[in-house]
């Protein structure tokens, strides 16, 4: 019998509040957990696993919605492995897209920086 981890484990394993393991349950971000005798859940090793995967995709700023599309490609029509590779060339776009609108916006902050350090030198040259 494979080894089960209670939720406490998972969260110190994965780093994830207890909240947030069950909110995962809940919107079905992970298959629902088995339970033991005690009615309390138990996780198994691919389960930690999924969550780290979860984890490290929430770090490249994945959103929820997007990471359970990312869960759900098995059926659709590609091997996992394609449409897992697809989707991701697909979000590597978009994250692409908000790169140059952070530049535009990274621009036009520098640009309003210089014109208050214009205006500063400009102040200080009225006052002397």
């Amino acid at each position: 019998m494979e080894n089960t981890f209670s939720i406490k484990q998972v969260s110190n394993e994965t780093g994830l509040s207890i909240h947030t393991l069950r909110y995962y349950e809940q919107i079905g971000l992970i298959g629902e957990i088995p339970r033991d005798e005690h009615g309390y859940r138990a996780y198994s090793q691919s389960d930690i696993l999924w969550f780290h995967i979860i984890k490290h995709y929430r770090s490249m700023g994945m959103p929820i919605r997007e990471l359970q599309q990312f869960d759900s490609l098995q059926g659709s029509g590609l091997s996992l492995t394609s449409a897992r590779r697809k989707f991701l060339e697909d979000y590597r776009c978009k994250v692409v897209e908000q790169l140059k609108k952070f530049e535009e916006t990274l621009e036009k902050i520098d640009y309003k920086i210089d014109l208050f350090k214009q205006l500063e030198a400009a102040d200080k040259q009225q006052s002397e």
